[in-house]
């Protein structure tokens, strides 16, 4: 199996985190690229920002020339989701698509928690566009937080997260927590045993989703241009 995870943001700090993130997940016999969309804003946060990195990602997508089973958008809106299925016959999946659906399977009440306030409207927004206004009991956002680096987030937020998922596993009643953003991936592996509900990493649940999607199946392979069926 033959992923291509895209950043739809330019961060080379944010595009490493994801990657990390999936090479801990990688499993024999597969191979997992991740690149970020060059030309994109460097963090996601408004509806603009997220118009520039559509344009990006398809540009970034069309110029790939490697074959690939799988596409991943390693963005939180799921950016350019339905522009790039437009642009290629193999599976495509986002990493909120991804988290969300398998909170659903984990029970009917989560949460998300995240870096910034200013997510808070785009997270929900996804979250209900995929049907899980019954399952979004509670979100949390860290307050006041600044940084210079979108890469070091989640290193610097780390306790203030922590915190959140805490609180949300002991008030909210929920069955999982989502961490919502690029910027945290990797976050929940290193923190789920101070939490004591499943905490859920949009990047791994999106690998684990085509893992599902490709066993056993002979897909056409998308190699910088639309692939007709054979």
């Amino acid at each position: 199996m033959r992923l291509l995870i895209i950043n739809p943001n330019s961060s080379a700090t944010v595009t490493a985190r994801i990657n990390e993130a999936a090479q801990a997940v990688c499993e024999p016999g597969e191979t997992i690229t991740a690149i970020r969309a060059i030309g994109a804003p460097d963090l996601i946060v408004t509806p603009q920002d997220a118009e520039a990195a559509e344009r990006a990602v398809t540009k970034t997508l069309g110029a790939w020339r490697h074959r690939v089973d799988g596409v991943i958008l390693a963005s939180f809106g799921d950016t350019g989701l339905d522009t790039v299925r437009a642009q290629t016959d193999v599976p495509v999946v986002g990493i909120a698509q991804s988290a969300y659906a398998m909170a659903s399977v984990l029970g009917p009440r989560m949460s998300i928690v995240s870096f910034a306030p200013t997510m808070a409207e785009a997270l929900r927004k996804t979250a209900l566009g995929y049907g899980h206004a019954d399952r979004l009991v509670a979100m949390h956002m860290v307050e006041g937080a600044t940084w210079d680096d979108p890469g070091e987030i989640q290193h610097e937020l780390a306790p203030q997260l922590l915190a959140l998922c805490q609180k949300s596993a002991r008030e909210d009643r929920v069955s999982s927590i989502v961490l919502g953003g690029g910027p945290l991936a990797g976050l929940a592996a290193r923190l789920q045993s101070q939490v004591n509900v499943p905490l859920i990493d949009g990047t791994t649940a999106a690998i684990a989703t085509l893992r599902v999607a490709l066993k056993g199946t002979q897909r056409p392979e998308f190699s910088g241009q639309r692939l007709a069926h054979s």
